[in-house]
């Protein structure tokens, strides 16, 4: 029962069911993720970490990087099946189309570039690190966005 009331929780809210449904697309760093839902990174972070702590979500880092994809294997049934419910459900919706839309927009830009921009006053943002592993990997043109399903 305690992996249904977090899946159910974490769900409660609009911009985590935006996230978890943009993750369906593959990968994303947390910078696009706040881009696309216009909030404040430290609003996203909270969000991202429901979403973990219900394990519909899994994370990695990389240098000061972080991404986000959809759970794995290893989430409980209930995190997997709202996962598939939710895409069934909303693949059809408006701000789901929408979002799809603002997230290939965003996805052409250079993520160091968009992190600094969302972080100018925040001297802890990702891209404060000049030279991160995933901002060569972008200069390089081998920009890895996996499905991490």
């Amino acid at each position: 029962m305690r992996d249904v009331l977090a899946v159910t929780g974490a769900l409660a809210d609009e911009n985590r069911v935006r996230a978890l449904m943009a993750l369906h697309g593959g990968e994303l760093c947390v910078c696009q993720i706040t881009e696309l839902l216009a909030l404040a990174p430290s609003t996203v972070s909270k969000h991202l970490a429901i979403l973990r702590g219900a394990r519909l979500i899994d994370s990695r880092k990389d240098g000061r990087w972080i991404y986000y994809r959809l759970c794995g294997a290893d989430a409980p049934a209930a995190s997997k099946q709202a996962i598939e419910w939710l895409g069934q459900s909303l693949a059809t919706d408006l701000q789901t189309r929408q979002d799809r839309k603002r997230l290939r927009e965003i996805l052409k830009q250079n993520p160091e570039e968009l992190c600094r921009k969302q972080c100018r006053t925040n001297s802890k943002c990702c891209s404060s690190a000049p030279a991160t592993r995933a901002g060569a990997r972008w200069r390089k043109g081998g920009r890895v966005i996996s499905r991490g399903r």
